[in-house]
């Protein structure tokens, strides 16, 4: 306290004088010592050039051409997809003869796909519609969406291409085709001659797979029944050659004179005891008899026994043996003959009922629709495309040109 009563009761001249203050700077001078004013150079000029070059005039001409060159397309739109027939058949019931029509519906699904974007479609729906009259009808007028007079018939099939859009589910077999014309008639009438087309082609399959299918069950067929034909022929021939119609019945027959010699026999052998009985003389004539009866029939019973096994019993010489093996050969040739001509029997009605249904159908889900109101070519889109691109283009450019002039 004092020595601020002592500081202030001190004259102002013995004040210690406050320090200068530095003169104030012109703004002007301050600004001329940073950057000087900015001037239009010429890489300035050339970039402004390269911007009207690659993005105002590519977006200018499209926009201009999209205007009033482009033609108005019109899209029909439609939908089917290949379904194979789940009702039950009798060659499903007699082996799965069904399977014969090779691939499911998914590989035909696949073919048709392919057929869609084939030549041979796009020369049948020619032949049907004069497809490069319609489509070159804008030509020169406008060369982007029509084809040139005159082009061949891989041109078309590329612009084929371009006018007919396919999407196809491979997981579910479903194909959208959209179709662009120059009016909404010729739209919807291409895509149904695509449908159509589509529908003799899955035809085509079809009777080919029944064509094989009944042919080849037809020539089992024919050879089971040759094949029985030649057993039965062979079995005939068997017959006419030993005369005997059945072995087997003859065995029967020589059996049954056998066993009557045998019962013969054994009544012989009765009465020679009896008569043995009866009598006290070995010269009688009754016994005598009665011995002789009894060699005749044990040699009967001797030679018939072996004309079983060793005597030729038919007009070439074929013993019995011999004869029931060749003759259970043949009928087991024909039995077997017989049952293979019954089952390629069964195979060709089964494969002639399969001929007579439709295993595979097209199914149009969507039909081909009527456009109202053209919606190709998508004029905004593509100046918006174009601009974008120009765009790209141009800062991908000039990052270069920079980067380039900095390293340089």
């Amino acid at each position: 306290m004092q020595d601020t009563q002592r500081s202030a009761s001190k004259p102002k001249s013995e004040r210690p004088a406050p320090p200068p203050k530095p003169a104030a700077t012109p703004l002007k001078a301050v600004a001329r010592d940073f950057a000087s004013p900015a001037k239009m150079r010429r890489r300035h000029r050339g970039l402004v050039l390269s911007l009207l070059l690659v993005i105002a005039l590519p977006s200018v001409v499209t926009a201009i051409y999209m205007a009033f060159f482009a033609e108005d397309q019109f899209a029909s739109r439609t939908g089917f997809t290949i379904r194979q027939e789940e009702t039950g058949s009798a060659s499903d019931l007699m082996g799965g003869l069904a399977q014969a029509f090779g691939a499911g519906a998914a590989g035909h699904a696949d073919l048709l796909f392919e057929f869609v974007q084939s030549q041979d479609l796009v020369e049948r729906i020619s032949a049907r519609f004069d497809l490069m009259t319609h489509y070159s009808a804008a030509w020169p007028g406008d060369p982007l969406f029509s084809i040139w007079p005159g082009a061949t018939i891989e041109d078309l099939v590329w612009f084929w291409g371009r006018m007919v859009r396919v999407t196809y589910d491979q997981s579910s077999g479903l194909m959208l085709v959209e179709v662009r014309a120059r009016d909404p008639e010729s739209a919807q009438a291409i895509s149904r001659l695509i449908v159509e087309e589509s529908e003799l082609m899955i035809n085509r399959l079809n009777e080919a797979a029944r064509r094989d299918t009944t042919r080849n069950a037809e020539a089992d067929l024919e050879a089971a029944l040759q094949r029985l034909r030649e057993a039965r022929q062979a079995l005939a021939e068997f017959r006419a050659r030993t005369q005997i119609v059945d072995p087997q019945a003859d065995i029967q027959g020589r059996l049954g004179v056998l066993n009557n010699l045998q019962q013969q026999l054994a009544e012989a052998l009765v009465d020679y005891d009896l008569l043995l009985q009866q009598t006290t003389s070995a010269t009688d004539s009754r016994v005598r008899q009665s011995e002789r009866r009894i060699e005749v029939i044990r040699n009967r019973i001797r030679e018939e026994r072996r004309s079983f096994t060793e005597q030729d019993i038919t007009v070439d010489d074929t013993d019995l043996p011999s004869l029931i093996a060749q003759f259970e050969s043949l009928q087991v040739d024909q039995t077997f003959a017989e049952a293979t001509y019954q089952a390629a029997l069964t195979a060709f009605d089964a494969a002639r009922s399969n001929a007579s249904r439709q295993s595979l159908y097209l199914a149009s889900f969507i039909q081909p629709s009527f456009p109202q109101r053209a919606q190709y070519p998508q004029r905004f889109v593509i100046v918006g495309l174009t601009v974008f691109f120009s765009t790209l283009l141009w800062g991908v450019m000039a990052l270069v040109y920079f980067s380039l002039r900095d390293r340089g």
